[in-house]
């Protein structure tokens, strides 16, 4: 019995604190990845100054802090015309759409994951946001109802209350 409240618990818990799996990046390693870019930019191969920018890009649309994400988004759309190939398209879509699901905007998050599926139907990677976007919008869709029932509620009970006072 102890564990099944326990499991209710834990699940209430993560509806609210939107449990997904997207991994978080630590500001140690998006340290680790402006000094790998800033030693890329000193005249090494572009190839190697490229994945050592989306190494970056990654680390920061995984970031806590909502401006790495922004700074990481920034970075990503600029360099989303230069992708050669569809795979880079892939990546550099994912990315942004992980970026705007960090962001808060789970629409723009859910139409670019989309993207990527276009590009590559099977990658579960894409599936797995895609499918993490659409609970959140649900699970968001939910609260709200529950906010306006209870806001509603609340002013009938107070136009109730009132007119049993008044009589």
């Amino acid at each position: 019995m102890e564990a099944k409240i326990g499991r209710f618990f834990e699940s209430v818990g993560t509806f609210f604190s939107g449990g997904d799996q997207i991994p978080w990046c630590s500001r140690d390693i998006i340290a680790g990845c402006e000094r790998e870019v800033a030693e890329a930019a000193s005249g090494v191969s572009d190839e190697l100054k490229n994945e050592s920018i989306m190494r970056l890009s990654w680390a920061l649309v995984h970031s806590r802090q909502a401006e790495d994400v922004q700074r990481g988004l920034a970075m990503l759309k600029a360099s989303l015309a230069n992708s050669s190939s569809p795979l880079q398209k892939r990546e550099k879509l994912y990315l942004l759409a992980v970026g705007y699901y960090r962001s808060g905007e789970y629409l723009r998050s859910r139409q670019l994951a989309e993207q990527c599926l276009e590009i590559a139907p099977d990658w579960r990677q894409a599936l797995t946001l895609k499918k993490t976007v659409e609970d959140r919008i649900t699970k968001d869709g939910v609260i709200g109802v529950g906010i306006t029932a209870t806001v509603v509620g609340l002013i009938a009970g107070g136009i109730a209350a009132a007119l049993v006072r008044k009589n």
